[in-house]
């Protein structure tokens, strides 16, 4: 985009702005990008700066959100971090690591984010916009705004909603979660609220999770669309599928889907967790049940326990050795307890953690080295730089099988040597991606640095077979549907359930 008259050159760009938090918008623009693409066009998905830690690395090793990694697999085309290029990982007290074209490149707090990284900010979102449109003429973006466009104090410091949509003189979608209450009034003070030249650029409003007969609405069409002018494009049904929440709170409002599981897992809830979406394809199996785990307890009841990722891991383990459940796990450990750690996960299950640079939440010097669960000869020390990577491996245990993941984690993680009389083995061919150790009192533990590990189908069967062997259950022989291909139907349902209700072809001209 080398001047504003070849923005009008490009297709006219979707940006689907929200009332509030939790609208709708990023299954909205989910649902988008797979119709487009079901029509022959080239959708690319766009969040200009975003704020998770549940994250995903492209192939270039950078670091983006998985709601856009998402977003990209419905438009068919592999996730890139300038589909992203702002990524603020929230780490407590209230400061937050700013990622910028997917790698790491400082710390913020919220007084200062504003002052000190929007100048340069916006220069990254302008950056990766010309690198998209220069990679691909013809594509068509659909943006995702955050939050509510029109949050005052903020306004003038806002990088990735209004900012774009007039940088781009993109066709605005509204849309508004009637779940909440209070629609009529979301709408139109979300409009009071903009700038003339900013509505006119609001081109249709999405009502969404209406529940109950779609006709008891058709009044409150006509009053919307009397009063603001604005076309209601679509009123989109209470839908029942689920994807990943963008904040890890909403992990505990999750509904549970099955109530005679044969295998119960228990999900060690860190204060600090990130990448929940790790667990979605065990979401998936109908004969396991999850539950979260966020207070010490008796873990007996649970088949296997995992601990997750943490983007504070010293911070984490502190947490369970105070709240009593680093003792519940290794009391877990000696009754024929199975547990798996991913990343900051395996992590913990070691003997040591150092954090010489304080970069995993240690507050002062006495929190510099502190001792992990232990229930893995392995030692942890933490640098001022973390790694970043796609894997390409191969699994060793529980059985033989290509692997595909990722790796996002600070630290080098080490065989102890004070403990090598325990007889640990490296889980892939890579050596330094995971570790187990089949526990002499009955029960594995087992940590790897592969984020997505559940998601390789095979390996994923073959390691619920081993907890089902453990209970005497019957061995499931039949391979379980590619966990992939059930994300693609989830996502070809989605379009189809918003294609029935929702019209905006006149937004593509």
């Amino acid at each position: 985009m080398e001047s504003e008259a070849k923005l009008h050159e490009i297709k006219k760009p979707i940006m689907i702005l929200g009332t509030s938090s939790g609208a709708g918008k990023s299954l909205t623009v989910t649902a988008i990008c797979r119709i487009l693409k079901n029509s022959g066009e080239e959708p690319i998905p766009f969040k200009g700066q975003n704020m998770s830690n549940n994250a995903w690395v492209d192939w270039n090793g950078g670091e983006m959100a998985y709601s856009q990694a998402l977003q990209a697999f419905a438009c068919g085309i592999p996730p890139s971090s300038d589909m992203n290029p702002i990524l603020l990982k929230p780490q407590g007290n209230s400061t937050s690591e700013v990622i910028h074209h997917g790698k790491s490149i400082g710390i913020t707090t919220a007084k200062n984010y504003y002052k000190d990284w929007f100048i340069p900010g916006w220069e990254v979102i302008k950056k990766s916009l010309k690198s998209i449109y220069k990679r691909n003429p013809n594509c068509r973006l659909i943006i995702e705004g955050a939050g509510s466009p029109v949050e005052m104090n903020l306004i003038h410091r806002d990088l990735t909603n209004l900012r774009i949509a007039k940088h781009l003189n993109a066709n605005c979608i509204l849309v508004t979660d009637i779940e909440r209450g209070g629609v009529f009034a979301q709408i139109i003070g979300t409009l009071e609220l903009m700038k003339p030249e900013e509505k006119k650029l609001i081109k249709g409003i999405i009502i969404n999770r209406f529940r109950g007969d779609l006709s008891l609405f058709s009044e409150g069409k006509k009053w919307i669309e009397s009063k603001t002018q604005i076309p209601v494009i679509g009123i989109i049904p209470w839908l029942n599928d689920t994807f990943p929440p963008e904040d890890s709170l909403d992990l505990l409002e999750k509904k549970l889907k099955y109530t005679n599981p044969e295998i119960k897992v228990g999900i060690i809830k860190l204060p600090s967790i990130s990448n929940f979406s790790d667990f979605d394809p065990l979401e998936n199996e109908k004969t396991i049940l999850i539950e979260w785990v966020r207070e010490s307890q008796n873990l007996k009841k649970y088949d296997f326990i995992i601990i997750p990722g943490s983007k504070q891991t010293i911070k984490d383990q502190i947490f369970l050795e105070e709240c009593g459940l680093s003792r519940d796990i290794k009391e877990y450990s000696k009754n024929n307890g199975n547990i798996i750690g991913i990343c900051g996960g395996l992590q913990m299950l070691g003997t040591t953690l150092k954090d010489p640079y304080l970069k995993e939440g240690s507050q002062n010097h006495a929190e510099q080295t502190i001792k992990g669960i232990g229930l893995l000869p392995l030692k942890t020390t933490f640098f001022k730089k973390k790694l970043t990577r796609q894997i390409n491996s191969e699994s060793l245990w529980p059985c033989q099988s290509k692997i595909n993941g990722f790796e996002i984690h600070n630290g080098k993680t080490e065989l102890d040597n004070m403990q090598s009389s325990l007889k640990i083995k490296p889980i892939f061919k890579d050596l330094n991606l995971g570790w187990y150790l089949e526990n002499k009192e009955g029960g594995i533990i087992a940590g790897t640095y592969i984020h997505g590990i559940f998601e390789n189908d095979n390996w994923r069967d073959q390691y619920i077979n081993l907890i089902r062997k453990s209970k005497d259950l019957p061995i499931i022989k039949t391979k379980s549907i590619s966990y992939k291909k059930k994300r693609e139907s989830i996502i070809d349902n989605l379009a189809k359930e918003f294609e029935k209700h929702l019209n905006f072809t006149s937004l593509l001209s």
